[in-house]
């Protein structure tokens, strides 16, 4: 059972096939929502997943600033179905949030997040900066966390 985050270089072919599975079991049939989540960006991205008895089981790419928003960025936040409840989604942040900081040296995290998840990154000191709107069918807000 590990954390790793790694460059699009240095992932591994199995890794990134397991990683781009898992987004599309979640984004795609999990969700029911059709929409190319092969977007271009996964190479400027740093890949931050845990694994456990060599399967993905959490995972999120982030961004320094520039690269995605003006702000350092995190998205396609994954914990596995059977996998859920166990804190997982928790500890992904809080190493994401640290890596933006302790390691890119950015302050701030602009994230566009699922309504529904609205409290959950609430809680790490995020805070909406947009109203609802729908991207792809499902309701979605901005939100940004600066750094005190």
């Amino acid at each position: 059972m590990s954390w790793k985050i790694k460059t699009f270089e240095e992932l591994s072919k199995r890794e990134l096939y397991t990683i781009m599975k898992e987004r599309v079991n979640v984004f795609i049939v999990e969700q029911d929502c059709p929409y190319p989540e092969l977007d271009n960006k996964d190479e400027f991205a740093f890949h931050l997943f845990h694994e456990r008895d060599g399967e993905i089981i959490a995972y999120s790419r982030i961004f320094k600033g520039g690269d995605y928003y003006e702000e350092a960025s995190f998205g396609r936040v994954i914990v596995k179905m059977e996998y859920r409840k166990e804190g997982l989604g928790r500890d992904l942040l809080e190493r994401a949030i640290a890596f933006i900081h302790d390691e890119l040296k950015e302050r701030s995290i602009k994230i566009q997040a699922q309504d529904y998840l609205r409290n959950f990154y609430g809680s790490f000191g995020f805070k909406p900066i947009t109203d609802v709107y729908l991207e792809d069918g499902i309701p979605h807000l901005d939100m940004l966390y600066i750094k005190q």
